[in-house]
């Protein structure tokens, strides 16, 4: 691309404020722009570590374990109204919440008492249906017999929005660095991962006798509503003969591994049981509420960092130390409880934020 010049347009007058020649100069220089621009844009999706949206999806499709971009997933959860006893409430009766959000009854109930209680799924899949217990539910339809009015009996979760680019790109880049090797530590924590909602996964031989596999994982966006931990019973998978299968998140994530393990062995969904971890802090007392909920945050994102359900697991005080500095502003300060350190998580446990005391 050559620069516009006076010779380019014969006896022009370049140095007019509508020039000819000015309109050429801004044409070409944004044909340039685009050029270099649509570049750009091509050499972030030849490589998998910029690619976006469908040229993402392609690179990852290509990994060692191929990793497709998890679907949205629907809420549900349990739901509950008034009525004439006997009162049918059937399937598929729609319902709302105050800001507009459709849900539909999934089971079918019948007013026993005064109540009736049936479990109710969001229409449109996303975390937008994930309601908190006891928040109001309006039938949108008469059902006579009936109050309209109700409300969720239980937190409504599981759900779930489209998987960004972000979070598919860092599955697909551990794929790659870890390709499958027939059934080892990281093959687990992969298949695992790859369920919808799915955060972390760790993995433990043995952990139910020769020949056996454990694994732990998180679902801490989709059951935030529990801290994060699976909802349902510890388990192998349907198809599994010996054992007991598992049941709800466990059911799930056992189902999913067991066609893709080595034959031999079998797997185990577990959910990691919760060990609250207190705290008291001397020197804090005057920080403000906000300044509060920072140190607890810290104190939360540290165990999301360090901790896990594995032997062998323990956070040491400077690591606390660090994470409540890092917040800035703050007076010195001493962790006087606990008062050992490091702090040790059981096999099977991971730690979550108890108490923290300000003195």
């Amino acid at each position: 691309m050559q620069d516009v010049t006076a010779s380019d347009l014969p006896n022009a007058d370049g140095f007019l404020r509508r020039s000819a020649l000015r309109v050429l100069a801004w044409v070409q220089a944004g044909l340039a722009y685009l050029h270099y621009g649509y570049l750009d844009w091509i050499s972030l999706q030849a490589v998998p570590f910029t690619a976006q949206g469908e040229y993402l999806e392609g690179w990852a499709a290509l990994a060692p374990t191929p990793v497709l971009r998890e679907a949205p997933t629907f809420a549900s959860g349990p739901a509950t109204w008034t009525g004439t006893p006997t009162t049918p409430l059937p399937v598929n009766t729609p319902c709302a919440r105050g800001d507009g959000t459709q849900f539909v009854t999934t089971t079918a109930g019948t007013v026993s008492g005064t109540t009736v209680t049936v479990t109710v799924q969001a229409v449109v899949a996303g975390s937008a249906g994930n309601t908190d217990s006891g928040t109001p539910l309006n039938l949108s339809t008469v059902v006579p017999g009936i109050n309209s009015v109700g409300a969720a009996s239980g937190p409504i979760s599981g759900g779930t929005d489209l998987e960004l680019d972000p979070a598919m790109r860092s599955r697909m880049l551990e794929s790659y660095a870890s390709p499958p090797h027939g059934g080892n530590q990281a093959d687990y924590e992969t298949w695992a991962l790859s369920v919808p909602g799915v955060t972390r996964a760790w993995t433990a031989g043995s952990a139910y006798g020769p020949g056996s596999v454990a694994v732990y994982f998180m679902m801490d966006l989709i059951e935030a509503a529990y801290g994060g931990f699976p909802q349902g019973t510890n388990g192998v998978a349907t198809l599994e003969s010996r054992g007991v299968a598992a049941t709800g998140d466990q059911l799930a994530v056992a189902n999913v591994i067991y066609p893709l393990r080595p034959v031999t062995v079998i797997v185990f969904a577990v959910a990691p049981t919760p060990q609250p971890q207190s705290f008291t802090i001397t020197g804090l007392l005057g920080i403000t509420s906000a300044q509060q909920a920072q140190v607890s945050a810290a104190l939360v994102g540290l165990f999301l960092q360090l901790d896990s359900p594995l032997a062998n697991t323990s956070i040491n005080q400077s690591d606390c130390n660090a994470a409540i500095t890092a917040i800035g502003g703050l007076p010195s300060f001493a962790l006087t409880v606990p008062g050992a350190w490091p702090i040790t998580s059981a096999v099977g446990e991971i730690f979550t934020l108890g108490t923290v005391t300000y003195v």
